[in-house]
């Protein structure tokens, strides 16, 4: 039987899903997960086909969120980093009785550039395509190198990230994966969602420009977002005190219908 990957800890009352990123697994919050447990009951999954979910073959958009969210508890709160954004951003809009909140990190609605919208250009993730067929490890490799460009904790942050990955992934998972990140686009649909929404941001990660909040901001007045200085594409493990002091915010409030804007945050002083 085909199982998901599904691990609670924590002692907080509150439930907190974690959504990893393309590639990876829910390993990658082990640098967080002890300041997290005192505030929440924590819930930290492999999405299905990644880590140790590998059961489940490559999925849509709209199924891998089905899955996820069959075993998720009622009226959590929600994080989604990278392509677990949009995992998280599809089950706001298709359940959003379920979600008291909802928190993409450096993810974007619309991963591609089009126009004058910033992302990351078709022939780039088209090449990773190409590559991921060619040469499975180093296109995983660099793909990893690129979330860290630019930060001062490059070299450890790479070289934890790299760590997490298993070369014995499934090829057709990971290509849907980079399919999704290339066609899906949110932008109008995330525009009428209900939730409590908010965004995060590094102001130097190479794949989600910044940009991207000043634009949502414009486009999606009731949300939230924070961006964190000298960040790139893994903010929670390069600069964890001024993430984890955003979360803390953001969940704590009594009503989190309540929306206060976060646009441009610098850090905890």
């Amino acid at each position: 039987m085909t199982t998901l990957y599904w691990h609670t800890c924590g002692e907080g009352k509150r439930d907190f899903v974690l959504l990893h990123g393309w590639g990876l697994n829910a390993d990658v919050w082990h640098c967080i997960i002890n300041r997290l447990a005192p505030h929440f009951r924590l819930h930290l999954v492999d999405l299905p086909g990644y880590g140790r979910s590998s059961g489940y073959g490559d999925m849509s958009l709209s199924e891998m969120a089905t899955v996820v969210l069959n075993q998720a508890p009622e009226k959590a709160l929600w994080l989604g980093w990278s392509m677990g954004g949009l995992v998280a951003s599809q089950i706001a809009l298709n359940q959003p009785e379920q979600v008291i909140g909802l928190i993409t990190v450096s993810s974007s609605p619309c991963f591609s550039a089009q126009g004058d919208w910033p992302g990351i250009r078709p022939e780039i993730l088209a090449g990773f395509k190409q590559q991921l067929h060619d040469n499975f490890p180093r296109t995983i490799e660099r793909f990893l190198s690129l979330q860290t460009l630019g930060i001062a904790s490059a070299r450890k942050d790479t070289t934890f990230l790299k760590s997490l990955v298993s070369y014995q992934q499934n090829a057709e998972v990971l290509m849907r994966g980079l399919e999704i990140v290339q066609t899906t686009d949110l932008r109008s649909a995330l525009a009428h969602c209900s939730v409590p929404f908010l965004r995060i941001y590094g102001d130097r990660d190479e794949l989600v420009p910044s940009r991207v909040a000043t634009l949502l901001d414009g486009a999606w007045p009731t949300t939230q977002s924070a961006i964190i200085d000298n960040a790139a594409h893994v903010p929670f493990m390069s600069h964890p005190d001024d993430f984890l002091a955003l979360i803390i915010y953001f969940s704590q409030r009594d009503d989190l219908h309540y929306t206060v804007r976060l646009s441009s945050y610098g850090g905890v002083g």
